[in-house]
């Protein structure tokens, strides 16, 4: 192997180590407050709760009123994040976004 090569796979074995397991427990939030809810994820086994995460989605009114609903990511503030895991956040929202559906609270409409 050349020394690229083994450098390469020492670089990204060694990220990989350094990654915890992120699993999604569950997320308490439904309509029409579904942004409202508690996620609950054990990260290395250890239960953690986030509050308040914000959905991608948006509801807006066209000329003739008539309403629209729109869904998109999660994402979460980082502050929200407990400290220890916050280095962690853009795994953490994929675990969201990957076990929650979806949308916006719709609790304008």
């Amino acid at each position: 192997m050349k020394f690229f090569e083994k450098l390469k796979e020492h670089f990204f074995n060694a990220f990989e180590d350094d990654m915890p397991t992120i699993e999604f427990v569950n997320y308490t939030g439904e309509w029409p407050c579904l942004c409202s809810g508690t996620l609950t994820i054990k990260v290395d086994g250890k239960e953690y709760e986030i509050d308040h995460l914000r959905s991608g989605g948006s509801v807006w009114f066209d000329d003739d009123w008539g309403d629209h609903v729109e869904s998109g990511p999660w994402s979460i503030d980082e502050d929200d994040i407990p400290e220890e895991i916050r280095q962690y956040k853009d795994e953490i929202e994929q675990v969201a976004n990957d076990n929650i559906p979806w949308g916006c609270c719709g609790g304008c409409v």
